[in-house]
């Protein structure tokens, strides 16, 4: 098989140059290096062509911007929250303030009833009382009557036996004469 011209020239070419020095492929005279560094040099030059860098500013602006309004709302939504706490907080105190006066009006009440039950329940005793009291004086009286009224009725008849039995108008007269001024006496 024949060689190909240019292939032995280039064969023989990198044989002379792996010998010593190794050689770096180069293009239009710019090494792989500096063709980096070119596009490198291009691309930051579009970009700033482009505006990116303002754009970028710009975008990071408005993220900002966001990120302080939603601070502002979360403030504010503290400063409402802390409000409605404060305010709730003020109905539980005036809760608790109101329902202590109930209970010490209830307790107020209660030892009212109960004074008024102790004094309506002597008063009650002490009506009773006297009831008990009335009737077993009129039981005594009625008693008292009654034996005076049978004593009275026994006498009247034994008086009656007697007068029938012993006296006569004489000694009817000085007895009549002598009741007359015992109760003369008396008055």
């Amino acid at each position: 098989m024949a060689e190909h011209p240019i292939a032995t020239e280039t064969l023989a070419g990198v044989e002379q140059h792996a010998g010593g020095h190794e050689v770096e492929p180069s293009a239009f005279g710019l090494t792989a290096p500096a063709w980096i560094a070119a596009a490198i040099l291009v691309i930051i030059a579009v970009i700033i062509w482009k505006k990116v860098p303002q754009a970028i500013g710009h975008a990071l602006d408005r993220k900002i911007a966001a990120i302080r309004e939603q601070l502002d709302q979360a403030a504010g939504l503290r400063a409402e929250a802390e409000a409605l706490r404060a305010e709730y907080q003020a109905k539980v105190n005036a809760a608790d303030a109101e329902r202590e006066t109930l209970l010490e009006r209830a307790r107020h009440e209660a030892e009212a009833i109960v004074e008024q039950a102790k004094a309506d329940t002597a008063a009650l005793i002490e009506r009773r009382t006297r009831m008990a009291e009335d009737k077993i004086a009129a039981a005594e009286r009625h008693a008292i009557e009654e034996v005076r009224a049978r004593a009275a009725s026994a006498a009247a008849a034994a008086a009656a036996t007697l007068i029938a039995e012993d006296l006569d108008v004489a000694a009817d007269k000085a007895m009549v004469d002598r009741t007359i001024a015992e109760l003369a006496r008396k008055h």
